[in-house]
């Protein structure tokens, strides 16, 4: 039964650490400071540890690993916030969702504003 559980703990820190990745990449694409360096020594132990910069001196923290995962955000140098478990990974859904809505919301004002645009221009 342990063995089984510790696989499965296994598994759910490989599936964070591939989403810490894709969020780090897609933040980027957005024009936001983040970063996702993966901890891999070859064999089964591995994790990752996620930064990304909020603005205004905002910062959050993600770090997975086989040990544990802890979620911690600061602004201005201090520790606002520490979570650790599930309530990590609540807080990290909670930031992927509000960036999601960040991100969309930007595609549609660059999609009305470009709309403004072509309707500003003489016709040929």
């Amino acid at each position: 039964m342990f063995h089984r559980l510790a696989q499965q703990y296994r598994s759910v820190v490989h599936d964070l650490v591939m989403s810490l990745q894709a969020l780090a990449s897609s933040l980027k694409t957005c024009g936001m400071t983040a970063s996702c360096y993966v901890c891999d020594d070859g064999s089964e132990d591995h994790g990752a540890s996620f930064v990304a910069d909020l603005g205004d001196q905002h910062m959050v923290r993600f770090l997975v690993s086989d040990y544990g995962i802890s979620w911690v955000e600061s602004r201005n140098g201090r520790e606002l916030v520490k979570l650790e478990g599930a309530e990590a990974i609540q807080e990290l859904e909670r930031l992927s969702q509000f960036l999601q809505g960040l991100s969309k919301g930007s595609n549609e004002l660059a999609a009305k504003a470009e709309t403004n645009k072509q309707a500003a221009l003489p016709p040929d």
